[in-house]
């Protein structure tokens, strides 16, 4: 019996939140630009939004309450590229993911996907894909990146996320974005 416990603990624990992301694994890989903001930072930036006159920054803040964890992945490897479309793909179909929007433009494919939350309001995670873009003029520090992968976690508001988008200067198709 202690050991069919023991077994049903371990077996418990990814509910929980202790698994790791499929994609933790490009963390490691020469080949790839990591950012990885855990919920303690994003706690810190929204106390100091919160602290300010600036509605931006309070409104900023108020979303980052919601967000547990944001992982950005970056190559310009085509290698790498592959492997991290063919693990959205399977992560794609074992997630209660649905496709939010795409967009195309020439050999620029960009995908949004979210995982429904506790209302129609509220999402678990935000998945950004983005393939192709070796051949656009998007240089950093001399590098010309091939694929990037965002995957945004937490409890998080598409009001809010609207709202801010709203104020940015993006292409007026990504501000309407919503549900299907």
């Amino acid at each position: 019996m202690r050991k069919f416990s023991l077994v049903v603990a371990i077996a418990l624990l990814p509910v929980f939140g202790f698994s790791q992301s499929i994609f933790d694994k490009y963390e490691d890989m020469d080949n790839v630009g990591t950012v990885v903001v855990n919920k303690g930072m994003i706690d810190l930036v929204s106390k100091i939004g919160s602290m300010t006159d600036d509605q931006e920054a309070k409104d900023f803040a108020d979303v980052a309450k919601g967000i547990k964890g944001i992982k950005v992945f970056i190559t310009e490897d085509k290698g790498v590229s592959a492997n991290m479309a063919s693990t959205v793909k399977k992560y794609l179909k074992s997630s209660s993911m649905e496709e939010l929007m795409r967009v195309k433009d020439k050999d620029v494919n960009v995908k949004f996907y979210i995982k429904s939350g506790k209302d129609e309001d509220h999402v678990k995670e935000l998945l950004m894909f983005v393939s192709g873009i070796k051949n656009v003029d998007v240089d950093v520090n001399g590098r010309k990146f091939e694929t990037v992968l965002v995957s945004m976690t937490g409890d998080i508001d598409l009001n809010k996320i609207g709202a801010i988008t709203n104020k940015m200067n993006l292409p007026k198709e990504l501000n309407k974005a919503g549900r299907k």
